[in-house]
């Protein structure tokens, strides 16, 4: 048995409970220490929490920025294994300590306070161990009970209703192997070039991608440490499982689907609460045909007279202008036409454009028409017409030019 899986039978030999309580020792230690730091006023983490795994080639690095576009994210994404590779992790181990769990998180948990991460943070290789999984789980419930702590405050805005996404970009070990080997020819390549032109800048030459052992090796500790630890919390945070061996646009497209906005995730429940009672644009799309032919058919039982001028008017006094409007594709028409002094009259010619395949929309302007003066006073009285100004929208023609 190779280091790495004895190692890794080391850790899965340590029994859950007593993985659970290390956990609960470490986060509360950097936890105490951050308060004592910072203050507990200013522990304001990211609104939202992107953390993105995925097996080598993947893509992480190809969609960690269409990510962070897609979900207005400006700040770029905290790289674990840059992130341990600061003055802070290089002191430890210039001490001659090791960057164990309690100084990832401690580097982790400072690095998300900055500032310009305050309205999110795509997290790449985070967590990965059952230690980690488990501290992330205690951040979140820190989280909620700060912005309970602050909710009456002044402070309230700068503590949101926090949102954890796990992201996880999968690939089968046949094509993790052979994109890691197919990145070390593309590495090469491009060092040899820039060796020889003296122009641009050298790619890090990575061990796994020359040899298929090591990343077959790569791959395993992927599946065996890192997924687990990230599957380990979809019941508690949006799990969202990406295949990411389908071609880059399709990929993305299944990204995008995964994260659309939804209201009663990202509100706080307060707000949601307020709002849910307004209909949903996409819920009154779903039966707009199927409303629109019940209210028409409506019209012709209940009102069918009116149905009939409505009709009329709209033939002989609107369509002539629409007509000659078709290359724009957009007809304004004023009226005032009494018949539009009743409501259900508007709206028949409203469900009637629309039936036809036009947008048609009105307005009511008043105008205010001198009508006689009070020669004594000198009071002018007015009289008040309306005019109903419509517009009627389509597609227009398109003239061929040249």
């Amino acid at each position: 048995m190779d280091s790495d899986a004895k190692e890794i039978s080391a850790v899965r030999a340590v029994p859950a409970d007593l993985e659970i309580k290390d956990a609960q020792i470490i986060f509360n230690r950097v936890w105490k220490q951050l308060e004592n730091d910072y203050g507990r006023e200013r522990l304001r983490f990211p609104k939202e929490l992107i953390l993105l795994g995925g097996a080598p080639g993947a893509g992480k690095g190809t969609n960690s920025d269409f990510i962070r576009q897609l979900r207005d994210i400006s700040a770029p994404p905290i790289v674990m294994s840059q992130l341990l590779d600061s003055p802070e992790a290089k002191k430890v181990k210039a001490q001659g300590g090791m960057v164990g769990d309690r100084e990832v998180l401690s580097i982790l948990f400072r690095k998300l306070l900055d500032p310009e991460l305050q309205n999110g943070a795509v997290l790449d290789g985070f967590p990965r161990t059952k230690v980690q999984v488990e501290c992330l789980k205690l951040l979140f419930d820190e989280m909620i009970a700060l912005r309970r702590d602050f909710s009456d405050t002044p402070l309230a805005a700068n503590f949101k209703q926090p949102i954890f996404h796990i992201m996880v970009l999968f690939v089968e070990e046949a094509e993790s192997i052979a994109r890691q080997m197919s990145r070390g020819r593309a590495v090469i390549a491009h060092n040899e070039e820039v060796k020889r032109e003296g122009i641009g800048e050298l790619w890090e030459e990575r061990a796994t991608d020359f040899s298929e052992s090591l990343a077959r090796n790569r791959y395993r500790v992927f599946k065996e440490q890192t997924y687990d630890a990230l599957v380990s919390l979809k019941k508690i945070f949006h799990y969202h499982f990406i295949n990411a061996q389908a071609p880059l646009a399709r990929v993305q497209e299944n990204i995008v689907r995964e994260l659309e906005y939804q209201s009663s995730l990202e509100l706080d429940p307060r707000t949601f609460d307020a709002l849910r009672k307004l209909p949903l644009a996409s819920e009154i799309v779903r039966h707009a045909r199927q409303d629109l032919v019940r209210r028409l058919d409506g019209y012709e039982v209940e009102k069918p007279e009116l149905f009939r001028r409505v009709i009329e008017f709209i033939e002989e006094k609107m369509m002539p202008i629409v007509v000659r409007h078709a290359i724009p594709g957009r007809a304004g028409i004023n009226s005032e036409e009494p018949l539009f002094d009743d409501p259900a009259a508007l709206a028949m010619l409203i469900d009637i454009f629309s039936e036809r395949g036009y947008q048609a929309s009105v307005d009511l302007h008043r105008v205010e028409i001198p009508n006689r003066v009070d020669l004594q006073t000198g009071e002018i009285y007015c009289r008040q017409k309306k005019v109903y100004r419509f517009s009627i929208r389509f597609k227009g023609s398109q003239i061929r030019r040249g």
